[in-house]
């Protein structure tokens, strides 16, 4: 469908609604001292709260509380499906054994042995009528929905790379391809990372727990849009305080968020160094500072005739000094003229142009990429439907990130409406979360987070080791742990020191649960709240989401729907990744067997779930 008919009506292009941000940077000091008073009065907050409110703790081993939503057919077909996914030869050959399966069974008995197996167990329903049922029987039992069309297409690996670099190669660069140009020594600025790479032209290659989406054309762009909003519009109808998921590389032509992420990198980059040029490398990205006039005599050495204090003070009237958020608005004013995006060449010691100019064809996909995102975030707004975007690959995420907060700035102003993702694998994971935090705080909207642990740490590391740039992903799980439920830790403070933040805690871990758990505590945080969420998978640690939710605290599953056949993508990532969970724990498996052990003994052979009245 031509964008020019869009039902709703794009109010504002997101890369312009940026004006404000320099005059926010002259009273960042004032902003600064008054955090500091915040910071002073934060302990004797915690104790306060901590000691009026109630404690809560919740029991994950009471099987007749977690799965009290579940009749005895539901529990054994739990038991199969986990069963069979930790069988490896199952699983690797999983595709190949459903297409045997529909052959020889023909189309409509093979659907429904998968609704009475795997799609059953981790598919809501084919449309958002037929998943209604499963919704409000979920609500009444205290648990939420994530709403995800999980439909995908079904390329060969050779189409998806064909797609792939087809998509995210600039025309420009496509025409030297084809005059088997090279630029001249020194003159390809281009990183590494933020090129499309045939071998690693199939991004769906060891993703288990993620969507994948390749660029066609704008109408098939198009198409997503509308999936997407006909999902927000059914989680509107289901219940008062539904989540609806989107992926960014579903809406526009990943060539701009590769080129974009590298803008946003470099520039990143620049400030690091500009910091070490000043002696204050080493420290966390909040706590370094540039001081103004001895930045600008560097970019004068460097051949820089543009007023760089005058451009952060206005009238002269800034503490002197900036810190990273502050350097972020000279990017982004600056983004709507490409031409005067300079950093260094550290090897040259030349000024060079950050952004590869755009065919005319690319601006008009750049922005119907962002008319897209506005049309969603719109719709949400509307329908009281909060809206998380997902997390991608490192080399589209910056983009992604910067674009959602961009979001975030304009329609969460009242309240939570856009919710980013942030995967706690990211070494720099933590950077980031602090970073976006205090831009909500000096700016006054509402921070809204789901933290993931990551979906793509396999092909991320391959990826670096093969093209030879750094590994971007911790070095091991502990790690990962230990960065996750330090992110978490600084969001929960930020909660009770200005009651404008919330966090999804999207975690399949026991653990992690019970860490946050035993933080709100200590801090008198209750979950009547709703600042802190919980999210696991349909299907997956029932017994972690159902006892939380009938204590009160918001908890939600994503539900996936669509079509059966359409769906087989997502059911054969489903099971890759339950066999590393099921090998890595047998605990759900055996919990699901006393619960089931516990019925028949006590003669409830054919038990019917009965919600408690409140819930």
């Amino acid at each position: 469908k031509d964008v020019s008919k869009l039902t709703y009506y794009v109010k504002i292009n997101i890369l312009n609604t940026l004006s404000n941000r320099r005059a926010q940077s002259t009273v960042a000091s004032t902003q600064a001292d008054q955090d500091v008073t915040n910071r002073e009065s934060y302990s004797s907050r915690k104790s306060r709260n901590a000691s009026s409110s109630p404690k809560i703790s919740i029991d994950f081993e009471l099987t007749q509380e977690a799965y009290k939503s579940k009749d005895n057919l539901e529990l054994l077909r739990s038991l199969v499906v986990f069963k069979l996914c930790s069988y490896d030869l199952l699983v690797d050959k999983n595709k190949e054994l459903m297409d045997i399966s529909k052959f020889l069974l023909g189309k409509k008995a093979f659907e429904q042995f998968m609704k009475m197996t795997f799609y059953g167990q981790f598919v809501a329903g084919e449309d958002h009528k037929s998943i209604k049922s499963l919704i409000q029987k979920n609500r009444a039992f205290g648990v939420g929905s994530v709403l995800d069309y999980s439909v995908e297409e079904d390329l060969t690996q050779e189409d998806a790379v064909t797609k792939e670099m087809d998509s995210c190669v600039s025309a420009t660069e496509k025409e030297g391809m084809l005059m088997c140009l090279l630029p001249p020594a020194g003159m390809d600025h281009r990183e590494k990372q933020y090129k499309a790479h045939q071998q690693f032209g199939d991004r769906r290659g060891g993703v288990t727990g993620a969507r994948t989406y390749f660029y066609s054309d704008e109408a098939k762009c198009d198409q997503h849009m509308e999936t997407f909003l006909k999902c927000i519009k059914a989680s509107g109808g289901s219940s008062v305080d539904g989540f609806s998921a989107i992926k960014m590389t579903a809406l526009g032509r990943p060539q701009f968020l590769l080129q974009f992420s590298e803008v946003l990198v470099k520039w990143k980059r620049f400030f690091s160094f500009l910091a070490a040029q000043q002696g204050r490398d080493g420290m966390e990205a909040l706590e370094q500072r540039l001081e103004l006039q001895p930045l600008q005599d560097f970019m004068t050495t460097l051949g820089s005739t543009g007023d760089f204090h005058g451009w952060f003070t206005g009238e002269k009237q800034g503490s002197g000094t900036i810190d990273r958020l502050d350097w972020n608005s000279l990017i982004d004013d600056r983004i709507k003229i490409s031409d005067l995006l300079v950093v260094p060449n550290l090897e040259t010691g030349q000024l060079e142009p950050l952004l590869n100019k755009f065919t005319e064809e690319e601006e008009k996909q750049m922005k119907r990429m962002l008319q897209r995102l506005d049309v969603l975030a719109n719709h949400a707004e509307e329908h009281s439907v909060r809206l998380m975007v997902d997390a991608e690959q490192t080399y589209f995420q910056p983009a992604i990130s910067t674009l959602t907060v961009e979001m975030q700035r304009i329609y969460n102003r009242g309240r939570p409406v856009i919710f980013n993702t942030y995967q706690c694998y990211l070494k720099e994971a933590y950077d980031i979360v602090t970073m976006d935090v205090e831009l909500s705080r000096r700016e006054g909207w509402f921070f809204g987070a789901k933290l993931v642990r990551g979906a793509y740490m396999y092909q991320e590391r391959s990826r670096a080791e093969e093209i030879g740039y750094e590994d971007p992903i911790n070095p091991d799980y502990e790690t990962t742990n230990m960065m996750y439920h330090k992110c978490l830790d600084y969001i929960l403070d930020e909660i009770v020191l200005n009651r404008n933040a919330n966090v999804m805690v999207a975690s399949h871990n026991e653990d992690t649960v019970k860490h946050t758990l035993r933080r709100m505590n200590e801090l008198g945080l209750t979950p009547t709240e709703n600042k802190v969420y919980f999210g696991q998978l349909l299907g997956m640690c029932d017994q972690i989401s159902f006892p939380l939710g009938q204590a009160g605290f918001p908890v939600y599953k994503y539900v996936p729907y669509g079509p059966v056949n359409e769906v087989i993508p997502y059911l054969s990532r489903r099971a890759q990744e339950n066999r590393g969970f099921m090998k890595g724990s047998q605990r759900e498996r055996e919990l699901l067997w006393k619960e089931l052990k516990r019925r028949l003994a006590s003669g409830q052979v054919f038990y019917r779930p009965q919600p408690e009245p409140g819930l």
